[in-house]
């Protein structure tokens, strides 16, 4: 045996022991985040794998499970927010639904009465007439808001004269201001353009707008429309004393109310339904509470 043939097999028995370590340390690694890998099978969402012995492939290998791993656990948070949100939102409607439902089957059993006078019947009527309409309108929210979260509520873009618009609803609300006793400022600003949008959604947004300024509002309802640079502002302020900054965040929220005692009379539905009808048809809405005067305002591109 020659000197290159000695060399060689040298050579051979280096690399083959060199493999083997390798192979070792590979197995060793393996092993070590088999467990973990395992325990994440079952649920377990807080593993985060570690090798025992440190290799660049490897470790890209590691980092690639762990991306996924984190990638499950932030889809599993999500899920039980949404579950968790979806449950507030059942208990809530079947709160609003039972509300008025109560309400009707009381005043029925009073309409039982033989003794009741014509004036009383009549009164319990209209009672049961007024719940069953807040009833109705609750449904028709619910269902028309679920149809823009879905995208099944078809909306068109024309151009919409803001002023003309807001100014009509205005005075077609002013009874109702001067039966409760409110005053409305109303500033409304020639100068500005039409906005793309639709009609009958622009109607509705500021529809639910002024109802949710005549509801909580106390005394003066102050209401803007004006040009800012490359948008249209409308805004609608009301005093709120009873409402707080961490409130306001979701106010948008459907069926989010700040009352601690739900009246059935406040569903949460009004203004989740304002911001699904400005952001699809392209627009922006935002809320904000400074010295106890709560504002909401719609920002119409131009």
């Amino acid at each position: 045996m020659n000197i290159v043939q000695i060399v060689v097999i040298v050579v051979l028995v280096v690399v083959c022991i060199g493999l083997d370590i390798r192979l070792y340390i590979l197995g060793k690694s393996i092993r070590s985040i088999i467990r973990p890998l395992r325990a994440a099978g079952k649920g377990d969402n807080d593993i985060k794998l570690r090798l025992s012995v440190p290799g660049s492939a490897e470790e890209e290998l590691l980092e690639a499970v762990n991306g996924l791993l984190e990638l499950r656990r932030s889809e599993r948070a999500a899920f039980r927010r949404q579950e968790n949100d979806l449950r507030r939102q059942i208990a809530n409607v079947s709160h609003d639904l039972r509300t008025p439902l109560t309400s009707i089957l009381g005043y029925l059993q009073l309409l039982e009465g033989e003794n009741l006078t014509k004036a009383e019947r009549s009164e319990y009527l209209n009672i049961v007439k007024e719940r069953a309409q807040a009833l109705q309108a609750l449904i028709t929210s619910f269902y028309d808001l679920t149809r823009l979260e879905g995208g099944e509520y078809p909306l068109t873009r024309e151009p919409v004269d803001l002023r003309r618009m807001l100014g009509d609803l205005i005075a077609a609300f002013y009874g109702d201001f001067t039966q409760k006793g409110m005053e409305v400022s109303a500033h409304l600003a020639d100068n500005a353009p039409a906005v793309y949008a639709d009609a009958n959604a622009v109607t509705r947004v500021f529809t639910n707008l002024i109802g949710n300024a005549l509801k909580h509002g106390n005394s003066t309802v102050t209401i803007l429309l004006y040009r800012d640079k490359n948008r249209v502002i409308t805004s609608f302020s009301n005093e709120a004393p009873g409402l707080k900054n961490e409130d306001v965040a979701h106010l948008f929220d459907r069926f989010y109310t700040a009352d601690k005692m739900r009246s059935g009379q406040n569903t949460g539905l009004g203004l989740a339904i304002v911001k699904a009808l400005v952001e699809q048809m392209g627009h922006r809405v935002a809320a904000s509470l400074n010295n106890g005067i709560f504002t909401v305002s719609v920002f119409w591109k131009i």
